[in-house]
């Protein structure tokens, strides 16, 4: 992700909000602001949308599956 560097006075104006529509001079869209704790409230939501809890508990209770120790072992080898 790209870090962009905001003035003092967008940045003010920005930090007393949770989400924004960001326009250029002539009133275009050029995108959104979410404060961080909007943002990572999606990111969560999304996250916990893509697998259901009923398949978190099958997952967990498959047998096998590796150590951390192992996976880190496979990865250094394959590069």
């Amino acid at each position: 992700m790209i870090k962009v560097i905001l003035d003092d006075s967008t940045g003010s104006q920005l930090a007393s909000l949770t989400d924004a529509e960001l326009c250029d001079g002539s009133g275009k869209t050029v995108g959104h602001f979410l404060s961080s704790d909007v943002y990572r409230r999606l990111v969560i939501d999304w996250a916990n949308a893509q697998v259901t809890d009923e398949e978190l508990q099958r997952r967990l209770a498959q047998p096998g599956g590796r150590s951390l120790a192992e996976i880190w072992q496979r990865l250094r080898s394959a590069s």
